[in-house]
């Protein structure tokens, strides 16, 4: 791959874009940037739901985050079709949020290619899910990062592979 290359567009999907998927965005940024590609990406973070549109990521997220070297940003906002054909790797929190991204796929972009994220999680099976912690304690952020960092780091691993970085 040369620097001319178009950057290979990562976006992560949860529910309200203020939790999972800004934390796994916000670690993927951390893992890129660890290994000298960021200029290689464009990474991102939406939510199918709409009900925090413009608000920055959870507290309790920023919190965990902070505390294990890695900086959220960004203000929450809906994923839109448009998405659908802009990244090249669309990756859902979990199956009902995976179920949502299908729908609109199939309406909007047939072509494009979602998945869960943790799908790339060595140690999880296929189906594993990133759990939703907003409703938890903070043990539920701190396993949730867990999850992230490591399927964050399996997903970093795949895309080396595939496109030769």
């Amino acid at each position: 791959m040369t620097s001319t290359s178009p950057p290979i567009r990562v976006l992560f999907v949860c529910l309200g874009n203020i939790c999972r998927s800004p934390m796994a965005e916000g670690v993927f940024r951390h893992l890129v940037r660890e290994a000298g590609l960021e200029q290689r990406f464009r990474i991102d973070s939406a939510g199918t739901g709409a009900w925090h549109e413009g608000e920055p990521p959870d507290e309790r997220a920023t919190a965990v985050a902070a505390q294990r070297g890695v900086v959220l940003g960004g203000r929450a906002r809906q994923v839109e079709p448009a998405d659908l054909r802009a990244f090249d790797y669309i990756l859902a929190m979990d199956a009902d949020n995976l179920g949502r991204l299908e729908r609109m796929k199939r309406l909007s972009a047939p072509d494009a290619e979602v998945r869960l994220f943790r799908s790339f999680d060595p140690g999880a099976g296929p189906d594993a899910e990133v759990p939703d912690p907003y409703y938890g304690g903070p043990h539920g952020f701190e396993d949730g990062f867990d999850m992230i960092e490591r399927a964050g780091r399996g997903l970093l691993e795949h895309i080396r592979r595939e496109h030769r970085l």
